[in-house]
């Protein structure tokens, strides 16, 4: 009986329940999970690896692959599509006129700066 005809009931098994297939690998991934947790050194829920492991990772490899600046600049990007389409989709109307755009994207830019100055200023003190 040629390969190909065998593993017909396994495929049309498959193609109809994809979790017969799934299922007992998410059970090995939770065992090799909980195998690895034991093994490792930890402290409760923190796993320790050597001391300096997070500073390497979250700070010099987010800076080393650009990671972290084209973030900064996508954020910095979308704050600006978001706050200038913000007059657009909501028509604010105070005494029956409606308030031009460049008053509601004042207005947020100001809470922006304040709202980040305020943040910076509790990092900081």
């Amino acid at each position: 009986m040629p390969l190909a005809e065998r593993a017909r009931p396994l495929r049309s098994l498959i193609a109809r329940q994809p979790w017969s297939v799934l299922g007992p690998l998410l059970v090995v991934q939770w065992l090799a999970l909980a195998v690895f947790a034991v093994a490792a050194t930890h402290n409760g829920w923190l796993y320790y690896q050597g001391g300096d492991q997070s500073y390497y990772w979250t700070d010099a490899h987010l800076l080393s692959r650009w990671t972290l600046p084209v973030a900064l600049v996508f954020v910095l990007l979308h704050t600006v599509t978001w706050f200038n389409l913000t007059p657009q989709a909501m028509a604010v109307r105070v005494a029956g006129r409606r308030v031009p755009s460049f008053h509601i994207i004042a207005g947020q830019y100001t809470g922006l700066v304040v709202v980040s100055a305020f943040v910076l200023w509790l990092v900081t003190r």
